[in-house]
């Protein structure tokens, strides 16, 4: 016989089926919900660089990569061909102008200098004795002139006395006509001396010219000697930084080999590379950013190579403040050539993922937690900003970060730092 079910056992087992069926659409739900993000590509946005496009100008540039060198710097060479005895300094130390820095072996040096000394004197007395010896050649034809010359004036009161005597007819026309040949012949003796005289006074001249002029080149290459002496004792030409000395005790040094390079401190030069095809955009003057981390130096293009070689321009910016305590010799920079302006226009950070410059790139756009893939145009940049040609708008969130290995995937979700 069938018994009656109490109602709270009614009660309890609809609460139950209740609550069964509740927990089936839960799991449900669940594996709706969770199983496919348990599949779905994410990434935590405390990895993630995220900028916001905005609007504002461009400073267009062009980046090239550099090398800090001495604004000032000087090379001292050997002047003449000899070993290097003693080294005085080393690389880094502080050398005032006229301090020593090597001794060179200076014998040979010395003796060819004392050589020329003696030969200087033996020219300037054979200059003295030249000159004696044409004194007396010159001085004794002048006394056979005067000789010459009396006896030209004798010989022409003769032809007078003659020529009288024949007019009274107390002479012969032929004692006239003899003493008219000795006339001749004394006269034509005068002028032959005076040729002499004037020819042997040239010579003499152009003799001692010749002698003086020989002097004179032994002079200056006695000065030039004397100068190689003295820049043989290798000096600091200034007060500067000793950058490198060849402190090779005994080693032999060519005429001209490079002994010591010295530096003005605290005063630099960017030597800079830039690709070839970007050569129309330098030109001297132009402004640009030395690089060096985070911090960021003005300076101007002061040089511009006119070809290209090897693909590359090489330029020199120097900074607009050469005594930044940033800037230390042979440290590598990177330099930004300023070139045009763009005002008004959506931007980006300049940041990795610009690596190639003008054209199109993959981006993520963030957006309801979520990152879109978009391509994206890019134009001009600085080394501030990127120019957006198309893909983004006013605003937009996006990540700059690399993010190649998600590269087709479309869509990602982003996980929220705790």
């Amino acid at each position: 016989m069938d018994r009656d079910i109490p109602s709270s056992v009614r009660k309890r087992r609809i609460r139950n089926r209740l609550a069964g069926f509740a927990l089936f659409i839960i799991a449900v739900v669940a594996i709706v919900w969770v199983f496919p993000r348990l599949f779905e590509e994410s990434i935590s946005s405390e990895h993630l660089d995220i900028a916001v496009v905005d609007r504002g100008s461009i400073e267009i540039s062009v980046s090239a990569s550099g090398k800090l060198s001495p604004l000032i710097e000087e090379i001292v060479v050997s002047p003449i061909d000899s070993r290097i005895m003693e080294a005085y300094k080393y690389p880094g130390d502080t050398v005032k102008k006229g301090e020593a820095l090597l001794k060179l072996e200076l014998t040979s040096a010395e003796t060819q200098y004392q050589q020329m000394l003696d030969k200087k004197e033996m020219k300037k007395s054979e200059l003295i004795q030249a000159d004696i010896s044409l004194d007396n050649t010159i001085g004794e034809l002048q006394m056979q002139r005067l000789i010459t010359e009396k006896q030209v004036r004798q010989l022409k009161t003769d032809l007078e006395g003659e020529r009288y005597l024949d007019s009274i007819g107390a002479g012969t026309p032929d004692k006239v006509r003899k003493a008219e040949l000795n006339y001749e012949e004394a006269r034509l003796q005068l002028q032959q001396l005076d040729q002499k005289i004037l020819n042997e006074q040239k010579n003499a001249d152009a003799e001692m010219r010749i002698r003086e002029l020989e002097l004179s080149v032994l002079e200056k290459e006695l000065a030039e000697q004397s100068r190689l002496l003295n820049d043989a004792r290798i000096l600091s030409p200034r007060d500067a930084v000793l950058t490198f000395i060849n402190r090779q005790i005994g080693a032999k040094v060519a005429q001209g080999t490079q002994l010591a390079v010295v530096s003005v401190p605290d005063c630099y030069k960017t030597e800079g590379e830039l690709a070839g095809s970007y050569r129309d955009r330098l030109s001297i003057g132009v402004k640009a950013i030395i690089k060096i981390g985070d911090t960021e130096i003005p300076g101007t293009v002061t040089t511009v190579d006119p070809s290209v070689t090897d693909g590359v321009v090489r330029f020199t910016v120097i900074p607009d403040e050469t005594d930044r305590p940033e800037l230390k010799s042979g440290l590598s920079v990177d330099i930004h050539i300023r070139y045009g302006f763009r005002p008004d226009v959506l931007r980006l950070p300049n940041r990795n993922f610009f690596k190639y410059g003008k054209g199109v790139y993959t981006l993520w756009v963030i957006q309801d937690g979520k990152a879109n893939e978009r391509h994206v145009s890019c134009g001009e940049s600085s080394f501030e900003y990127v120019e957006v040609v198309d893909g983004l708008h006013e605003g937009d969130r996006v990540i700059l970060s690399d993010m190649e290995r998600f590269t087709g995937k479309g869509t990602i979700r982003i996980r929220q730092k705790r």
